[in-house]
């Protein structure tokens, strides 16, 4: 597309040669390879990277979604003076294209107009491969979700084996992972002061490739890439170590062994950003929208989650087994001040588009605004402990008290009609704190009716192993919920985020659950059955068959049938899922309910084949008697009408 198809924008950074020379570059310091379309918003991870380095003086050019077919495509600005950067995107690649039963998606979110297929599987080692068939010896940086979690040997659910660390597959020089912001600015200065990209292996949060073993009084030394393929316990037994090893200020160099001259080093990650690096970060200068070259197509769907919502922390303490933002972001929570968050929001109410409703206030998790304990501060996160699982750490500072002022001057700003937090609570965090206030808060302001909340199960059998709170946790936070909408006069309600399948969960866990679903009267929508992404703990069970916690042996449903009946008994009442619903309830030995009592989940067979409707048949019925009695009422009122003209 030439500049003439749209209305540029030199804010932008460039996206094809004839922006480059609208700047009157003659050459890009950086060229930025993105899996995902170009959106100049700091939910992007490319957008923060690039004005990061635009900030040091640094000229970076951008390729978004090229064609990994043809070679031409990677080398539209010519050779880059210091390097290439790639990331395969906000997301996963794999995540992106396939659902949890293996199954292309539809439709591209990060993709203009929404298409699929914009990018290749596995996007970060194709770009990176593709310029290697160009540019043999130019440095090689990747980051992102999708380097960040593959940075060492991992499972890979699409493959169902063990991969090597995506530095050895990629050929790139350098995997910076986590955020990013110290990283690059480091490496970037090293290169440009004339230092070899193989002999940048000091810079804290990045993995390089070496052909000798490092010291083994500085670096500890995971089982080998051939111990982890031969012995599926010795991976569980790596990854509990590099878990160990997430946090700046304990964790130790890692190293894996691929053969006689090739180690993956991971040196310890980047050091928690302050509260002035974290408001420089979101202070620099987006544009906040997609590239004016996109409108034709449609947009970028992905920018309408964001656009108006505000990032208030980064990391998180939670701690669930089944997230991946330990490896990521890491258990130290990181803040933006105050003032920094309003100023971002006194630019957004004034956007044409903006109709006086801020969508979310948060990051991983809404109610966290300061970090979980005074140690944390000089010593880091413990190793061996959690900060809310399995009862709140003693240590654990409870206080919402700042995240309510936050809320409060918000909802103070000229055209905000509404503020809404989306982007998830933590109730046990919630549950944990003496004042009521935040939550009585919550409920009059910020709710849109429903309050959207993460469970996950029912089960403390499966709890546990998910990292979550017991059940009776989250009953009582239920109550609470219903009492104070009472107080405050509100008919709100609560819907649940469930998922089916996880390791630890038997049948009889979920009958368990659609049980309680039953006596909840609710049925959701929506089941997220569990999806087993690179590098969570989750999916270290879900591959090994052990908690590598504790290398106690779980139960993993891995069949799809079974996966199947899991997640059609959490909507047991769909017709649809009748057969699979009977068949494990026959197979758990809970034909008690099958039957017509209030108490049981389906009816009979015969009943139901009878009827066709399945549960609920009297409903389905009267409902569909209804439509018909819709439509016979308008033909009678069209009659009436046609006798009245005549």
């Amino acid at each position: 597309m030439q500049i003439s198809d749209y209305t540029y924008d030199d804010r932008f950074l460039p996206l094809n040669r004839a922006e480059m020379q609208q700047k009157g570059w003659e050459q890009a310091d950086f060229v930025y390879i993105i899996g995902d379309a170009y959106v100049d918003h700091p939910s992007f991870g490319h957008a923060i990277i690039s004005r990061m380095l635009e900030l040091y003086g640094y000229k970076v050019a951008i390729i978004s979604q090229p064609d990994w077919k043809d070679v031409s495509s990677i080398d539209i600005y010519g050779k880059p003076r210091l390097g290439f950067l790639v990331s395969g995107g906000n997301m996963d690649s794999m995540v992106n294209h396939y659902s949890v039963s293996k199954k292309r998606r539809a439709t591209d979110a990060y993709t203009p107009g929404g298409e699929m297929g914009k990018r290749p599987d596995y996007a970060t080692i194709v770009y990176c491969n593709l310029i290697r068939r160009k540019y043999k010896n130019v440095p090689i940086i990747i980051g992102g979700i999708e380097a960040s979690l593959r940075r060492l040997a991992h499972y890979d659910y699409w493959s169902n084996k063990l991969k090597h660390s995506v530095l050895v597959d990629s050929q790139a020089d350098i995997l910076i992972y986590g955020m990013g912001e110290h990283a690059i600015i480091e490496i970037a200065e090293a290169l440009d002061s004339g230092i070899d990209v193989h002999d940048i292996t000091y810079v804290d949060g990045t993995v390089y490739r070496s052909k000798t073993m490092p010291d083994a009084k500085y670096a500890l030394v995971l089982p080998d890439y051939e111990a982890l393929c031969e012995d599926k316990l010795n991976y569980a037994r790596s990854f509990k170590i590099q878990y160990d090893n997430t946090d700046h200020f304990t964790a130790k160099t890692l190293v894996e062994k691929y053969n006689d001259h090739l180690f993956i080093v991971q040196n310890r990650p980047a050091a928690p950003l302050t509260e002035a690096e974290m408001d420089r970060v979101y202070s620099l200068d987006y544009t906040r929208t997609y590239h004016p070259s996109y409108e034709s197509m449609g947009g970028v769907p992905a920018i309408s989650e964001v656009k108006f919502s505000l990032v208030s922390n980064r990391g998180c303490f939670g701690g669930c087994s089944f997230c991946a933002l330990t490896f990521h972001q890491g258990r130290m929570l990181q803040t933006r001040s105050h003032k920094s968050i309003i100023q971002e929001a006194e630019k957004m109410v004034w956007d044409p588009e903006f109709k006086g409703y801020i969508h979310d206030v948060g990051g991983p998790t809404a109610n966290f605004r300061i970090k979980a304990c005074d140690k944390q501060l000089t010593h880091g996160v413990c190793a061996n402990r959690q900060c809310l699982f399995p009862k709140p750490c003693p240590n654990l500072k409870v206080d919402h008290s700042d995240y309510m002022e936050l809320l409060r001057k918000l909802r103070e700003l000229p055209n905000v009609k509404k503020v809404f937090i989306r982007s998830g609570i933590r109730f046990d965090y919630l549950m944990a704190d003496s004042d009521d206030s935040f939550f009585y808060e919550l409920c009059k302001y910020h709710i849109s009716g429903q309050l959207k909340v993460a469970p996950e199960h029912v089960s403390d059998n499966v709890l546990k192993r998910m990292g979550k709170p017991e059940n009776s946790v989250f009953k009582s936070f239920c109550e609470k919920y219903k009492h104070i909408n009472e107080q405050l006069g509100m008919k709100q309600y609560m819907v649940p985020y469930l998922m089916s399948s996880h390791p630890g969960s038997t049948m009889k866990d979920a009958v368990k659950l659609a049980e309680y679903l039953r006596d909840l009267g609710y049925m959701p929508e929506q089941v997220q059955d569990f999806y087993p992404t690179p590098s969570t703990m989750s999916t270290c069970m879900y591959y090994t068959g052990v908690d590598p916690r504790t290398m106690e042996k779980v139960y993993v449903p891995t069949s799809p049938h079974e996966k199947a009946m899991q997640r059609a008994l959490i909507q047991y009442r769909n017709p649809k899922n009748y057969d699979l619903v009977y068949e494990a309830l026959t197979i758990t030995k809970r034909t008690d309910l099958i039957g017509f009592d209030k108490k049981c989940l389906i009816r009979p067979r015969q009943d139901a084949e009878k009827n066709r409707y399945g549960t609920g048949g009297k409903i389905s019925q009267n409902l569909t008697n209804s439509k018909k009695s819709n439509i016979n009422h308008k033909k009678t009122i069209r009659n009436v009408h046609k006798k009245k003209k005549k």
